[in-house]
């Protein structure tokens, strides 16, 4: 196998095997310790501008099939493993790990000792880093340093749809209540859960105002996760504002934190993140903790928040918000994932929750 490097913002390097494709790649290097779902991984839109590290040491051994995707490609600029395994075996496996990435123009390095570079990351907070086959480490380095850094555009309008459309579109009628989806950057397990719970899902882009929302005559809205900063997000804050009070409303991992700026708080960029299936999460009213799959950076800053707005929910590792609620209206936001893919179905009564939330609004 041809060699790869991986060098960080902080002049470390990293030296491995190079699968998927020959190209150069760049992003925020981050760490997932998801011990399954690297297929999913890759496709969530919340990883997209990222450089994927990897702590569970296998992966690809169970290869890759047409069910485990979370969106129309693979979202992360580079993916960083242990070990790349060359001969998965499943029944629903197509192809293997490095011709899936060599299809998409996504590159990999195996070999590298992931459990040193989490802990560098662990140690000084997720960094830029470059992937690259033809540089010297140097030469890598100064090209990193020209590069503009993660957070400083917004990804969202990259990953969200380009025009409104109804899941799964097979052009069968679904009768039962009509959720539309703010697409943020959306995974498509959200969609799959709420047409199991007979719901009728419609996808938007991430710029549709809340009139054209209201037009639609929802039975109730969900802002999705999606990658980046949100205090880039203006245009969802205004949507958010402009549906409070007129239909239920969900929010989920970036929904969650537009939500949260609606009503006047701000976000604080993590330093490693929480990233994973692993997190326990504290629910406030009953003390219950539950195990969530998580995927975010940034975090909201309760401290100025409206009145009208309580934390349900907290992470039991660092103390950081993981849920509000509305005192008053139907409003309910989370930070973890509660359609998990990868990850514990625990939390999928959260949509439940919601849903009761959107019956109890329209049976007044």
């Amino acid at each position: 196998m041809p060699k790869a490097l991986l060098v960080l913002e902080d002049g470390s390097s990293f030296v491995g095997d190079a699968f998927g494709a020959p190209v150069r790649s760049h992003g925020e290097v981050v760490f997932c310790t998801s011990m399954t779902g690297y297929q999913e991984a890759l496709t969530d839109p919340s990883f997209a501008e990222q450089v994927l590290v990897m702590t569970y040491p296998l992966q690809g051994n169970y290869g890759i099939n047409e069910f485990d995707v979370e969106s129309r490609r693979i979202q992360v600029r580079a993916f960083i493993v242990r070990e790349d395994c060359e001969t998965p075996s499943h029944w629903r496996s197509k192809r293997t790990l490095h011709d899936y990435l060599a299809e998409n123009g996504v590159p990999g390095i195996a070999g590298i000792d992931t459990r040193a570079l989490t802990r560098r990351l662990r140690t000084s907070g997720v960094m830029m880093g470059v992937v690259t086959q033809d540089e010297t480490a140097e030469e890598a380095l100064g090209r990193l340093r020209e590069m503009p850094r993660y957070g400083s555009t917004d990804l969202v309008p990259w990953v969200s749809t380009r025009r409104p459309y109804e899941y799964p579109g097979n052009g069968e009628p679904r009768p039962g209540r009509k959720i539309v989806v703010l697409d943020l950057g959306v995974k498509y397990n959200i969609l799959r859960v709420l047409y199991g719970l007979g719901c009728e899902p419609v996808v938007v882009p991430c710029q549709t105002t809340a009139e054209d929302i209201l037009a639609m005559r929802p039975d109730g809205v969900l802002l999705s996760p999606g990658p980046g900063d949100p205090a880039l997000l203006g245009y969802a804050v205004e949507t958010a504002r402009g549906l409070v009070g007129k239909t239920p409303v969900m929010g989920i991992c970036l929904g969650h934190q537009v939500i949260g700026a609606a009503f006047g708080a701000h976000s604080f960029k993590l330093k490693f993140g929480h990233r994973g299936a692993n997190h326990p999460v504290r629910e406030e009213a009953s003390g219950r903790v539950y195990i969530t799959a998580q995927n975010h950076g940034y975090a909201v800053d309760d401290t100025g928040l409206a009145a009208d707005i309580e934390v349900s929910h907290r992470n039991v590792n660092d103390g950081t918000v993981e849920g509000l609620r509305h005192r008053r209206e139907p409003v309910m936001t989370i930070q973890y994932h509660s359609e998990a893919s990868p990850g514990p179905l625990d939390n999928m009564y959260l949509f439940e929750r919601f849903l009761e939330m959107v019956d109890a609004v329209h049976a007044r």
